[in-house]
């Protein structure tokens, strides 16, 4: 069986003159030729007459389209634009009107502290004087207590020293006349 082998092939034999690529044959250009013209001549009518009014349709509505979309586009940013305008004027009288409100409000905190200032200085005034009455009258009595003490005290001295009696006023005519008062 070493010496029994078969070989197979798929190879078709060539027969005289059926060798190349077609369109490549130089005879069969005429007939190429023709049919490419009629081929090229049907296109061209099928995109003049058909094709192209649908293109050029197609363009012109878009181009329209596009052209009213932005006249569209250019009247909201006008619109935008004013409405901008609008919101920038009532924002600039919110801060006036608000700038106004506040200083008309800073003017009657100030004048609210300025009369309470006044009238807690009022008061604090009339306080003092009746502090300083009290103080004057705590002294008067002070003052006419100690004279009453001394007027004491120099009847005891006179008595102690001289074993005489003095009267009350002769004691309180010695106090003044030694105190100036």
């Amino acid at each position: 069986m070493a010496g029994d082998t078969t070989t197979t092939t798929t190879e078709v034999p060539a027969r005289n003159g059926g060798a190349g690529f077609p369109p490549f044959k130089t005879e069969t250009f005429p007939s190429q030729i023709f049919w490419l013209a009629i081929t090229f001549a049907f296109l061209f009518v099928v995109l003049w007459r058909v094709a192209g009014p649908r293109i050029s349709g197609v363009i012109t509505a878009r181009r329209s389209r596009i052209a009213d979309d932005l006249a569209e586009a250019q009247k909201h940013r006008a619109g935008a634009e004013a409405a901008s305008a609008a919101y920038q004027t009532a924002l600039a009288g919110a801060r006036a009107r608000a700038h106004a409100l506040a200083e008309e409000t800073r003017k009657g905190i100030t004048a609210e502290l300025d009369r309470a200032r006044a009238d807690a200085d009022a008061k604090a005034h009339d306080e003092i004087a009746r502090a300083e009455a009290r103080i004057a009258a705590t002294r008067d009595a002070a003052k006419g207590n100690v004279v009453k003490a001394a007027q004491d005290a120099a009847v005891e001295i006179v008595a102690r020293l001289t074993g005489e009696a003095v009267s009350a006023d002769d004691a309180a005519a010695a106090v003044r006349a030694t105190t100036g008062g």
